[in-house]
């Protein structure tokens, strides 16, 4: 059995724009960020995950509306009084070399993904055991009873045991790479045929895929195009079928070109600012060395009054994002009405605040960036640098493509980072899983959680919000993490990330607000 999501799927706008179906086609399309791996278990972003859910699959997935449906399991139903789900797996898949999926290849994945060499492995927190029943039948017991635990794992990937056993990639291996890093073996729609890292990826349809054919595309081809002038030239000369994203201010006048269609919607992802709660001192500009601010919540109030998130959402982003006053938005579950006020924008009070913490004449500090990540992140940071330093407080800013990005946050290497953070579940359990948690190794627990917030309530109320299911007892638990992360000001919520994507009017696609492009959804007129 699973739940039905429907209500959370309409309010997030699902868009499909297109042709009818026609014959079969090559298909090429581009985008700022080349997944940095074909591992489904070594890094855990949108850019990894969205790429390889073409190639691998889950026991369960997301569909044209996002909600949970089968994949490589039929159906699952708890166990007992919820001491776990049980899986029935879809009998006859084949990997891409032919190989039988079993629960086997279940067990191991789990081995594998939960690994702490694997970048998903807070994603077991919950899990105690894997058991396989037989051959197509899994059982996965949880500490706890937990209702969410289908939504929670549909971008966790199968894996073959024997192809990783045969090609010594048992593990993962985010830093230097393994045969897995460049080479993949799923059982999904499409294959990986040609893999050149930071210039193109191309994927043939897997002949015997159990699914249902809706696409006719014979060849998809992936190139990563950094620069969105670039990338525009690309999709007006028709040197490629689509772009993600188009840059904003380019927006209304492809809109208007007939040849194009552009496809706008709502993110799931919060784009936020980060803090290094446990650093002792600064680490960059004038001012390394000396104790670090941050740590004084009246500081990291300052920083929320002083920027100017309407003027961003104006200048910037074109009217086209919306203002976030949490970790997830409106249409996610669990999403806290109570505390749904962002900090007004006040330089006034933010140099109050400052003052009344020690720094009546501001400091220095080195503020991290991504400058291929997220839309128009790069002049995002640098607007946020001069809102600062109206208020005395003057950011280095430090710009870098994500390839190198998180390297650096893992390494501690910043004062202030932006991020942008989508849940996977569409539920408010997940940020406070991986951003709020308490980091912590052994329970799989805060994996992304950079600065290491910590606060014992929170820690206190994520398993029993896991565990609730009376949903108005864990709406009010929801709620109270919500406005201690306020309160706190453990992040600085900024805005919610507009989807903007461009194609050749000949080109049917689903946009879903996760922004995984689903190459099975597309159809070349």
């Amino acid at each position: 059995m699973y739940r039905s999501h429907t209500a959370m799927a309409l309010a997030l706008g699902l868009m499909t724009v297109g042709a009818p179906f026609a014959q079969a086609e090559f298909f090429r399309w581009a985008g700022t960020t080349d997944p940095q791996t074909m591992d489904p278990h070594a890094v855990n972003s949108a850019p990894v995950l969205g790429f390889l859910n073409n190639v691998y699959e889950g026991l369960v997935r997301r569909d044209q509306n996002m909600v949970i449906e089968p994949a490589l399991a039929t159906a699952w139903e708890v166990i007992g009084d919820g001491e776990g789900w049980r899986f029935t797996l879809r009998e006859g898949v084949k990997f891409h070399d032919g190989s039988d999926f079993t629960a086997e290849d279940v067990l191991f994945s789990y081995q594998r993904a939960s690994n702490e060499a694997s970048d998903t492995r807070s994603w077991f927190a919950p899990v105690s055991e894997v058991k396989v029943v037989d051959d197509y039948t899994v059982d996965i017991l949880t500490a706890a009873p937990n209702p969410i635990f289908p939504d929670s794992i549909a971008n966790w990937m199968m894996m073959d045991s024997g192809w990783a056993e045969a090609n010594d990639t048992t593990l993962p291996d985010k830093e230097t790479g393994n045969y897995a890093t460049l080479n993949a073996n799923g059982t999904g729609a499409f294959k990986v045929t040609a893999r050149e890292p930071g210039l193109r990826t191309v994927l043939e349809p897997h002949a015997d895929w159990w699914g249902e054919v809706e696409h006719n595309i014979t060849q998809a081809e992936f190139t990563p195009i950094e620069n969105p002038a670039t990338a525009v030239a690309a999709l007006l000369s028709g040197d490629v079928d689509m772009i993600d994203p188009v840059p904003i201010q380019d927006a209304a006048r492809l809109g208007s070109n007939a040849a194009v269609n552009v496809i706008q919607g709502i993110e799931a992802r919060v784009i936020m600012l980060g803090f290094p709660h446990q650093a002792e001192a600064l680490k960059y500009a004038a001012n390394a060395g000396d104790p670090n601010p941050f740590k004084d919540v009246r500081v990291r109030q300052a920083v929320g009054h002083a920027v100017n998130v309407p003027a961003i959402l104006q200048t910037i982003m074109r009217n086209n994002a919306e203002p976030a006053s949490q970790l997830v938005s409106a249409a996610m579950r669990g999403f806290s009405e109570p505390n749904n006020k962002r900090p007004d924008y006040d330089p006034e009070k933010a140099k109050a605040l400052l003052t009344e913490a020690g720094y009546p004449d501001g400091f220095s500090f080195g503020f991290k960036c991504t400058n291929d990540r997220y839309l128009n992140d790069e002049a995002v940071c640098q607007a946020i640098t001069g809102m600062l330093a109206q208020v005395g407080i003057m950011a280095e800013l430090d710009a870098m493509p994500v390839r190198n990005y998180w390297p650096e946050l893992r390494e501690d290497n910043f004062d202030m980072y932006l991020l942008g953070w989508s849940p996977g579940t569409f539920d408010a359990e997940h940020p406070i899983r991986f951003l709020a948690a308490t980091p912590n190794e052994a329970k799989k627990l805060g994996s992304w959680n950079f600065g290491g917030y910590s606060n014992a309530r929170v820690d206190e109320l994520l398993p029993q919000i896991q565990s609730e299911i009376d949903e108005a007892s864990r709406q009010g638990m929801i709620d109270e993490v919500t406005q201690i992360l306020a309160e706190e000001r453990a992040y600085v919520p900024l805005y919610i990330q507009p989807l903007v994507w461009g194609t050749q009017a000949n080109i049917e696609v689903t946009q879903r607000p996760d922004n995984f492009f689903i190459l099975r959804w597309v159809t070349v007129n």
